[in-house]
């Protein structure tokens, strides 16, 4: 089983990084704040505009440690990666069982969405009492059980996409009632993207653009190519497999989501709004939101397939090694992530 090791999250916007043997420095006005030995890291993600020295890069192109650069706001910018590990074969093979049996797996992919989503929801029923007789939620389930029989019955992958859009616009209309603090400062309305809205938009587009980081490190590192998905569409610069597998996993980010604001971790000095509408995290809020992150992923769960105990943090992992099973024809289906 693969070793859970530290994601080095650079929050300063003035850091920069370089190398010094075999260990990662920071610097912040050419002082020193941070020094960590490689060995200790898996996984860097910089917000900084500065940026890393060629040395260092090229240090951890060798080591197989992905960079990531998002952006102040939390949007996803570039990463530079080492050289895919496995061989062209599995990457071939992976382009024709896409190809070939893409529709089977958008199908349990968005399938599993939707029933993660359901027990989302459950688990806040569960504990607010008050909810379980409210009609518009009633409603979001019933839609949701239906996209589970629709997209079984689907013929084409668009078919697919189309009722995943309505099953999400249904969530997203009671997401504000998951929110069940009454003291939190903020509401949500509907999903916006790009840029968010609000703040609970803010919070969801951060931790979404990390958890698919997540996935596109460990896509790369099972040898299989995060760019070449089955279910959404190809497009330059996009990790189109991360988003295909963070799909089944979105539910983990949303009730993260909802925990913090229900705890009121972050509140209103935690965000930034532009002249434009948008909302974005401020550096506070980007600390508490990451530091929370990492202790969520340390935390265990039992993995539904594998029945095995792992901590949370592990799971893009373990999923894109099941994926790469069954590419190599080890497996005769992809057991998509359901939460139980």
């Amino acid at each position: 089983m693969r070793k859970l090791l530290n994601t080095v999250y650079i929050t300063n916007e003035l850091a920069y990084l370089t190398l010094d043997g075999e260990n990662l420095v920071c610097k912040i006005d050419g002082e020193i704040k941070l020094r960590i030995p490689f060995e200790n890291i898996e996984n860097i993600v910089c917000f900084n505009y500065v940026g890393c020295s060629p040395a260092l890069m090229g240090k951890c192109v060798g080591k197989t440690i992905p960079i990531n650069f998002i952006s102040p706001q939390g949007r996803f910018l570039a990463k530079v990666c080492g050289e895919t590990k496995g061989n062209v074969f599995l990457r071939v093979s992976q382009i024709d069982k896409f190809r070939e049996c893409g529709l089977e797996l958008a199908i349990h992919t968005m399938a599993a969405k939707f029933s993660n989503t359901r027990q989302l929801i459950r688990r806040t029923l569960h504990d607010n009492a008050d909810l379980r007789k409210d009609e518009q939620i009633s409603k979001v389930m019933e839609v949701l059980n239906s996209g589970i029989a629709k997209v079984a019955e689907a013929e084409t992958i668009e078919e697919v996409m189309g009722i995943e859009g309505n099953c999400a616009q249904n969530y997203f209309s009671v997401f504000d009632k998951l929110i069940t603090n009454q003291k939190v400062p903020f509401s949500f309305e509907f999903r916006t993207k790009r840029p968010p809205l609000d703040p609970v938009n803010a919070v969801l587009s951060f931790v979404y653009t990390l958890l698919t980081s997540e996935y596109a490190a460990a896509l790369e590192t099972v040898g299989l190519d995060s760019y070449i998905g089955f279910c959404h569409a190809l497009r330059s610069g996009r990790s189109s497999l991360a988003c295909d597998l963070v799909e089944e996993a979105r539910c983990i980010a949303e009730r993260f989501v909802i925990t913090l604001l229900n705890l009121q971790v972050i509140g209103e000095k935690d965000f930034e709004k532009q002249i434009s509408g948008a909302v974005w995290l401020n550096e506070e809020g980007r600390k508490k939101v990451l530091a929370r992150w990492q202790e969520k992923k340390r935390s265990d769960m039992v993995h539904p397939y594998l029945k095995q105990k792992i901590p949370l943090g592990l799971l893009p992992y373990v999923q894109s090694n099941l994926l790469a099973k069954y590419v190599r024809g080890e497996m005769e289906s992809y057991p998509p992530f359901l939460l139980k």
